[in-house]
């Protein structure tokens, strides 16, 4: 068994070359989204992908690089293709997200009460818990470090593979996750300056090699081709590129 992994974009919040860091994961039949930024519609448009192919959507944290184009998902989805599919949400982000994110351009209409619930199926997540999205595909979120005061999430897929989300250096977490047996690590990497918010390349580069050699890095900058062959035995996902990563049969 596998699970197929196609990058929408692969770059940091103000990248140009390179599209928002978001992800399609597909597993036993199943598609799920994992964040939907600005540059996100025009990605997949790029991609040739109906937004009707998600069935699923899961969002690690806030900020427009990874919730932007969601009002243009969540319009599309109810309008032109009648799909209400199912977001799965840590549990105190859900208000927030309606609230202060997407209220103010999908209540539209002066009699209309437009919710969440109208567009999407609603699962709360809990950290720590597993969720079994769908038959042989589940998913557990981990906290992260990233704005001060923040909430962000960091996902497990199928025990087996690692999505950090935005996330400062923390080797706790990711020394945690390799020591549960996470075969790939997929993690922001910020090229250059001081990792204020995100991990950079250079705190990446200290961890032990048997850690760096199942790590993907993602979230970088338009100057990426630049460190090729700079980043040790980690290896960078490329946009719009589908990865196949195999999965033991003991992890499903």
């Amino acid at each position: 068994m596998s699970m197929d992994i196609r990058m929408i974009g692969t770059g940091q919040a103000f990248a140009k070359k390179y599209f928002n860091n978001n992800a399609l994961v597909t597993c036993n039949g199943y598609t799920l989204l994992i964040d939907f930024g600005i540059t996100a519609p025009l990605a997949m448009y790029h991609m040739n992908v109906p937004l009707d192919a998600i069935d699923g959507v899961f969002v690690t944290h806030l900020h427009a690089d990874h919730i932007g184009g969601f009002e243009e998902l969540m319009l599309r989805l109810k309008f032109n293709y009648n799909k209400k599919p199912t977001l799965f949400i840590e549990e105190h982000l859900i208000a927030p997200f309606w609230d202060y994110s997407l209220r103010g351009g999908l209540e539209f209409g002066a009699d209309s009460r437009q919710s969440l619930e109208d567009f999407f199926h609603i699962v709360p997540l809990s950290v720590g818990v597993p969720k079994e999205i769908h038959s042989g595909f589940r998913l557990e979120i981990l906290p992260t470090r990233h704005f001060l005061d923040m909430p962000s999430y960091s996902v497990i897929l199928n025990d087996q593979l690692f999505y950090s989300g935005d996330t400062v250096f923390d080797p706790e977490l990711i020394r945690t996750v390799h020591e549960r047996g996470c075969l790939y690590l997929l993690h922001d990497c910020q090229l250059e300056g001081h990792g204020l918010v995100h991990a950079t390349l250079a705190e990446l580069l200290t961890l032990p090699e048997e850690i760096q050699q199942k790590i993907w890095l993602m979230h970088y900058g338009d100057n990426m081709e630049n460190y090729i062959g700079k980043t040790g035995p980690m290896t960078f996902m490329i946009q719009h590129k589908t990865y196949s990563f195999p999965i033991p049969a003991s992890a499903t």
